[in-house]
Parts: C-alpha cells; structure tokens; sequence
C-alpha cells in the first residue's frame, strides 16, 4: 500500500497476519479483519481487532454499538475475515446483535474452527447460519482479498501473499458441513508441540458419506467420480 493509503495505520504486519490466518497453526490468541458497507454507499470502512480480555467479536460489538450514529434502525452490510470461528458464547451474543439490528447483515469467513468437537460450539454455529448468517472457510480468494486490503505488505509484494495448502482449506471446509447438517465430527486434529506439527486425521462413518454432498467428498479426493460405459 502506498504511503498515501488511508487505510494503512489500521493494517496489519505481515507477520501477523501469517501468524494469525495460517490453518495449520493452533495459535490461542484470535485475530478479525473486517469490512463494514454503509446503508446504499460504496464506500467500504476497513479494519482489524484482536483479542483482549473479551474475545474479538465482542469487542467489535461493543465497539460498534457504543457509536452514537449506529441505532437499531441503522442498515449496513458486514463481512468479518477471522482467524477462529465464533465460540458458543460469542455466537449467541452475535445473534442478539443482530436480533436488535434487523439492517445489519453478517457474512463470516473463518481460518479454523474453534473447538469444533465441543458440542456448544457446534450447535452455536448452527445457530448463527439459522439466523442468516453466513459462515464459509476462507479460501486462496479470500486470503489474497485480505492480504491486499489488510495486511501492511512491502513495496511490491503485492503479489507476495501467504500459499497456504488447499487441502487445509478443504478439511476445515468439510468439517464445517458436518457442523452445518448435525452430522458427528469428522475431523480429528492434534498438535506435537516439541517439533510443531499439526496433525489432520479423517473419520468418516456412513452418515458423512449419505449426507455430505459429493462435490464436497470429490473436492478432498474423499471418493471418486463415477464412470458410465456404454
């Protein structure tokens, strides 16, 4: 970004944003890129957040709700790029946001999953996409989105942004659709601390394999396209 940018004190280091938005790392803390479009203008405010003793949605809940312009009648469009996935406690104080705010629409793109085994969290997140929200796993598009509007990369390095392997992507992807179709977790990940690894692990019973639509299971190499002869 140029120096000119006005953006650029509200981006974050590129480090960071490795730090925080690789699928492979487990890192506790959580960071929220977020773009807010304003009722019928163009204009789209940019900016960052990330944990403090509350978790990052909440703060970007009170943060926006404490402005004396932002009512309930107030219409605007949200799109919010985390590196975790809402916890239950989270998920339910978003839903009551937007319970009181019927202008506001959310779409939510996530890194990993947080917890994704906790049945809390699992329901809570059923529980935001009944309410309207729409929750995906960010893909190479979205992180390449991110990398250009918030993240203070080098001069010319625009192009420079983080490859993280689409498998990755795809696992937390279909993780996401068991949370989605009440089905059990599919999704096994452990994590050896001493050479910092991160382990995917794959369980899939009957249930994923009626249930899970097949273009998700080809995506993964889960099976294969069938063949008709003549």
């Amino acid at each position: 970004p140029s120096t000119g940018d006005p953006t650029l004190r509200r981006r974050i280091e590129p480090w960071e944003f490795d730090i925080f938005y690789d699928p492979r790392e487990l890192r506790k803390e959580a960071c929220l890129l977020y773009e807010i479009k304003w009722g019928m203008s163009q204009k789209i405010w940019r900016s960052s957040g990330k944990n403090t003793t509350n978790h990052v949605e909440v703060n970007f809940i009170e943060k926006l709700t404490s402005e004396r312009r932002f009512h309930s009648s107030v219409s605007c469009s949200i799109t919010w790029f985390l590196s975790w996935s809402p916890c239950w406690e989270c998920s339910q104080a978003i839903r009551e946001f937007l319970s009181q705010h019927p202008g506001v629409t959310l779409v939510i793109y996530v890194a990993r999953l947080f917890w994704h085994t906790d049945q809390q969290n699992r329901q809570g997140l059923r529980d935001l996409v009944n309410s309207g929200v729409t929750i995906q796993m960010m893909t190479a598009s979205e992180y390449y989105h991110c990398w250009r509007n918030f993240v203070n990369y080098p001069p010319g390095e625009e192009a420079h942004w983080p490859r993280y392997p689409p498998l990755w992507m795809m696992l937390y992807a279909l993780e996401l659709h068991c949370i989605i179709l009440s089905l059990p977790p599919c999704l096994k990940i452990s994590r050896r601390w001493q050479n910092h690894l991160t382990f995917f692990r794959l369980h899939l019973q009957n249930c994923h394999y009626q249930t899970i639509p097949p273009h998700i299971l080809l995506a993964t190499g889960l099976i294969q396209p069938s063949v008709t002869w003549r």
